[in-house]
């Protein structure tokens, strides 16, 4: 597979520029404000006791997300580490779910509370109660509601995340200054996006491949994944409604959300990514308000680093104060 974007050197010092919406931050903060209003059923840690894991205690989480909506999530806890604990909080790639509980052992053993954060309208426990397909609906999630800020799909998904990190700082179990967020492709996005929203209840931020960074570069030059959607729908729809779709994306880019960051954060590119072009990545990391780092895999695809990513992972926490709970003895 070739390279899919531009040279290393090009990238290093590749910074748009894409302005944000004048209201962006008005937008956002009625957004979540609303969303804590609205409250819905208070969130619930049902233990599962019919699990294999004899290393980790696991709950079945149910919490309110946007409009109030229940979101599912796992929490799975290290069994007999010392509490409060380090968190890690995950967003899935896109199309996917929480999965089971015994999916995600990772984090967990590592000495973290690991919570795993469904994707409503993707994951099989989530319904999306809002947003109906329109005939100008184009397939996949990335167009639903694009004709509105207010309507868009990702608005709740992203609400729904940076209220997961609210609900997990209240947990018992977990250190509240020591939360981190975390995912791959559009779990990075939505990482992303948590870590410029929820300011100081983000300790450190795992940002891997992401998508929903600079959407118009996405869908110039992706050659493959959702950035294609946004495609198919000016090519079948509304040619004409260019500068409308990309306002509306505007609200949900991952260049305006790391402007706005602080946490430290460690980022990850895949030179031959096709899914989220190199470019993509980069807009956002060069516009990172907080400290962060960069791991570049020269010859990855859109699976990044792999597990050598997670191992850069892991010493980055420790290095950053943000390293998991030593095992009991």
């Amino acid at each position: 597979m070739p390279l899919t974007d531009m040279p290393i050197d090009e990238l290093r010092d590749y910074r748009p520029a894409v302005e944000a919406p004048g209201d962006f931050d008005a937008f956002w903060t009625e957004t979540l404000g609303d969303a804590r209003e609205a409250a819905g059923a208070p969130p619930g840690f049902r233990r599962v006791e019919d699990t294999p894991l004899v290393s980790a205690e696991v709950y079945d989480v149910r919490f309110p997300g946007w409009g109030g909506h229940p979101i599912a999530g796992w929490l799975l806890l290290p069994r007999g580490a010392a509490r409060p604990l380090p968190a890690v909080v995950s967003y899935i790639g896109y199309g996917g779910g929480r999965g089971l509980h015994f999916e995600h052992l990772e984090w967990v053993s590592a000495g973290y509370a690991h919570f795993v954060v469904d994707t409503r309208g993707q994951g099989h426990d989530t319904p999306d109660p809002v947003g109906a397909r329109s005939a100008q609906w184009v397939g996949g999630m990335m167009t639903r509601g694009i004709e509105s800020p207010e309507d868009h799909y990702y608005r709740r998904v992203v609400t729904d995340c940076v209220r997961a990190v609210e609900v997990l700082r209240e947990h018992p179990a977990v250190d509240a200054s020591r939360v981190v967020v975390s995912g791959g492709s559009q779990g990075g996005g939505l990482a992303l996006a948590t870590a410029g929203l929820a300011g100081d209840a983000v300790a450190g931020a795992l940002v891997d491949v992401p998508f929903l960074c600079h959407y118009r570069r996405g869908a110039d030059v992706a050659s493959a994944g959702p950035y294609l959607e946004i495609v198919q729908y000016l090519q079948r729809h509304r040619r004409e409604a260019g500068e409308r779709v990309f306002g509306t994306l505007a609200y949900f880019d991952g260049v305006h959300f790391a402007a706005r960051a602080s946490a430290p954060a460690l980022f990850s590119v895949a030179l031959m990514d096709p899914v989220c072009p190199p470019s993509t990545v980069y807009a956002a990391y060069n516009r990172y308000g907080g400290a962060a780092d960069m791991s570049v895999w020269e010859f990855g695809d859109h699976g990044g680093g792999g597990p050598a990513q997670r191992r850069a992972q892991y010493a980055w926490l420790a290095a950053h104060g943000l390293g998991g709970a030593p095992a009991a003895v």
